[in-house]
This record gives C-alpha cells, sequence and structure tokens, in this order.
C-alpha cells in the first residue's frame, strides 16, 4: 500500500492507496515538534481503524512545508519502511515541466496540485488551495507548471483580525444569512467568506484574462468547502487533489503504475 503524505503549516492530510484507490485519509493538526516516533505511534493507530498496520506500507511520499517534520519523516521511513520515502523535491520525476525563473522555489504541494489538476482537465488548468495560503497554482494545456500567486490563507486573517483589534475575535466559518451583518459575529463571518470568495473570483479573472484562454479552476484545501461555493470563478472542488497529485508523481517517479 502507498501512504501519501501532505505536511502543511496547518494541518497534515494522510492518504492509504491501494493501487490507484484512496482507501482512507484523515486530516490532522500539524505538531511542529513531533519525533519519528510519535509519528510512527499515530500513524499506527489510524491504520488500525482499517485493521491495517505499519508493515502493510510499501511505498510511501510526501510533501512538506515544515522542515524540521521532513526530517523526523525521513527518520520514521528508515525505521518502518525500509527508507522508502520520496519527499517531492527537485530532482523527483513529476512529468510537469516547470517554466519559472527557478525551479527550486515552487513548493512540493504546489507542484502536486499542478499535477494532479491536469491529469483531471487535461488541459489549460488552475488549482487554488484554501490553506494556510492561498495558493493559486497555473498549468498550460501542454501540461507546464506557468508559475502562480500566493496570497495570505484565511486563518491567517482571522488571527491578525483577534490579535490586532481588541473588540474583535475568532468566529466559525459559516456564511451568514445576509451580506449586511446584524451583529459582530455575523459581519466578521460575511467579510471572510464573501471577501476571500471576491479575492478568489477577482484573482481568477486576472488570471484567465492574463492567459487568454479557457482555463477549468479547482478548489481543494482545508477551507475550499467553506468559500468556494461562493466562488462565481471556481468549476470544481476537490478535498483530494493534493493525495491525487502525490499518487501520480511516486507512479511516475518509481515507475510504478
Amino acid at each position: 500500500m502507498l501512504l501519501a503524505l501532505d505536511v502543511g503549516n496547518t494541518q497534515t492530510h494522510i492518504g492509504m492507496y491501494q493501487g490507484s484507490e484512496l482507501v482512507e485519509h484523515w486530516r490532522l493538526a500539524t505538531d511542529r515538534t513531533a519525533t519519528a516516533d510519535r509519528l510512527a505511534s499515530d500513524l499506527a493507530a489510524l491504520l488500525a481503524l482499517r485493521g491495517l498496520r505499519l508493515s502493510d506500507i510499501d511505498g510511501a511520499i510526501a510533501s512538506s512545508v515544515v522542515p524540521q517534520l521532513t526530517s523526523e519523516y525521513e527518520l520514521l521511513s528508515e525505521r518502518w519502511f525500509d527508507g522508502a520515502l520520496v519527499v517531492v523535491a527537485p530532482g523527483v520525476r513529476t512529468g510537469m515541466p516547470i517554466r519559472i525563473d527557478n525551479p527550486h522555489e515552487v513548493g512540493a504541494d504546489r507542484l502536486a496540485n499542478a499535477v494532479a489538476a491536469y491529469d483531471r482537465v487535461g488541459g489549460t488548468c488552475i488549482a487554488v488551495d484554501f490553506g494556510t495560503a492561498i495558493n493559486y497554482d497555473v498549468v498550460s494545456a501542454d501540461g507546464e507548471y506557468l508559475g502562480g500567486v500566493l496570497a495570505p490563507g484565511v486563518d491567517i486573517s482571522l488571527d491578525a483580525l483577534s490579535q490586532r483589534a481588541a473588540r474583535l475575535f475568532k468566529v466559525e466559518l459559516t456564511p451568514p444569512r445576509t451580506v449586511i451583518g446584524r451583529s459582530t459575529q455575523a459581519a466578521l463571518q460575511s467579510g471572510i467568506i464573501y471577501g476571500f470568495a471576491a479575492q478568489v473570483d477577482g484573482i481568477l479573472g486576472r488570471i484567465r484574462e492574463e492567459l487568454g484562454e479557457e482555463a477549468t479552476a479547482i478548489a481543494t484545501g482545508g477551507h475550499a468547502s467553506v468559500i468556494a461555493p461562493h466562488c462565481e470563478q471556481i468549476d470544481e472542488t476537490d478535498d483530494l487533489l493534493t493525495l491525487t497529485g502525490l499518487r501520480i508523481i511516486w507512479q511516475r517517479h518509481t515507475g510504478q503504475g
């Protein structure tokens, strides 16, 4: 079985694949202090819920934006997976040419999203990942990574508001009944949900105008289900986009599948 790990600043998304079939997946809060032994223990507990063991894993791939956890996952791999972990980084065969000034700057999660989006669409596309940051990654009709846009994410904005404004607070991300909020909570919800939806629509509109052609926009990430339904420029939502990209990259890199 293949273990796919998307290690983000806020959340870690874990997927288990049998061939191309996703057997199970979990989202956990990212703990930057976790050791390899702690990670192995947590993973073993999750696998046990499906009657699986660490020894059932014969392949693993990770995208990570948390360097200290990358090294801990590598230690976990050495101990439990015979060093089978592939960490998405320069030198890994993704099958996607990178057409930016410094290809090493592309985050592993962004590349995984781009690979999965193009595999799904087969043409010009934009992956929009609602994570700690909101990442917009653009792929050409020929399957080339063209670059993207990075913007502060929902949680960062909520944290900044609650820290800088004494009378404002974090709220549950549910749409208010009206855009015009009739309470502080409703006003904050409206500003976050409709404000970010407008940002997404504005940036996607500008990207499409610059491309000069149609492009399918696919949303993913922890807050996609909350924001994307209010976006006019989002075509599809796929919570599993990054994990799918990791599976495809692993298959291309190892020649399996």
